[in-house]
């Protein structure tokens, strides 16, 4: 099928749209007692727009991105079905499966984008690279309940607003940018969170 320009606007849209709300449902969540269903949302709509950042980040030749985006799934899952099932700690088996398919994608991505770049050559694949770092590492933080993921967030959505910015995806840059201000929102609650006993009840959605 033939990459169009209506056909970038609407994978725009879809993952830029998806990911925001992910960022907004997720950050909801932290702070919050009954944190169950802001949770599931969050997870649920991340895998919902992961397809659509993997077609367009291959379609540019961002081979590293679009490995970690599609390697990033299980654990995508794995936060889900942690909220779903109200887990604080997960099973060993499911973390290091979880962890392999992470580096197995980490390996693969750069591997590929070298090969084809004929090295670490430009400025986008050190682009890539940090968003692989922040995305993977955060993803796999935030699945676990850790707040250092949403550092890594921020790191990663720096870098990705910046590469999109590069390559003329307005729509992915805005979203990037706009993503930020929640993503420092969910790190100082879940911060507060951790210094303070006192925890909000959960208001209705």
């Amino acid at each position: 099928m033939e990459y169009t320009a209506t056909m970038d606007i609407f994978l725009q849209v879809w993952g830029g749209v998806a990911y925001l709300l992910a960022k907004i449902f997720l950050s909801q969540a932290e702070g919050l007692q009954e944190d169950r269903t802001w949770r599931l949302m969050g997870w649920a709509v991340y895998l919902i727009g992961l397809p659509a950042w993997v077609i367009v980040l291959a379609s540019k030749q961002n081979w590293i991105a679009s490995a970690i985006e599609a390697g990033g799934a299980p654990a995508l899952v794995l936060g889900l079905v942690t909220a779903w099932k109200r887990l604080d700690q997960i099973p060993r088996w499911l973390d290091w499966f979880v962890k392999g398919i992470t580096y197995l994608m980490i390996v693969f991505g750069i591997a590929y984008s070298m090969y084809y770049f004929k090295g670490i050559t430009t400025l986008s694949q050190m682009l890539e690279i940090g968003v692989t770092f922040g995305f993977l590492l955060g993803t796999y933080l935030l699945a676990k309940k850790n707040p250092a993921g949403w550092l890594l967030f921020a790191q990663m959505l720096i870098c990705m607003a910046l590469l999109m910015y590069l390559q003329d995806n307005m729509m992915l840059c805005v979203q990037q940018i706009l993503s930020l201000v929640f993503v420092i929102n969910g790190f100082i609650r879940a911060f507060r969170k951790q210094k303070s006993p006192r925890i909000e009840k959960a208001s209705p959605v």
